[in-house]
């Protein structure tokens, strides 16, 4: 093999491993106002207002099938701990209510779609 033959094999062996490590990239941003963490590549946001709380579950910027999942969000906010059941509803969990939603409150969801539970972490700003 000519030495300029080498050279373009090597380099488009490279552009094709740096196109596909790039390919499986998403952006984390809210879609909806609220905080996003991601966990094991699927997208979990968290809008947490004191009378309603919403989940939104993205698997690679497209929404996940949530019809047959569940999920529960515990929040601790100061002494207090409330756990709060989240039911599917469209394309995201819900839950209405009164919840103690602070800032600096912390709050983990169990999230389950189709295999063991997620546990998704966030910081309420």
């Amino acid at each position: 093999m000519k030495p300029i033959h080498l050279i373009v094999t090597i380099t488009l062996g490279l552009s094709g491993l740096a196109f596909a490590a790039g390919g499986h990239d998403h952006e984390h941003k809210p879609l909806h106002g609220g905080i996003v963490t991601e966990v094991k590549d699927i997208d979990y946001e968290l809008v947490a207002k004191p009378e309603q709380i919403q989940l939104f579950v993205r698997d690679h910027g497209k929404p996940a099938n949530i019809s047959k999942g569940s999920a529960k969000l515990t929040v601790l906010s100061g002494n207090q701990k409330q756990e709060i059941s989240l039911l599917p509803d469209g394309d995201r969990f819900l839950a209405k209510g009164v919840f103690a939603i602070t800032p600096g409150a912390k709050a983990v969801a169990q999230v389950s779609l189709d295999g063991p539970a997620v546990t998704a972490r966030f910081v309420i700003k």
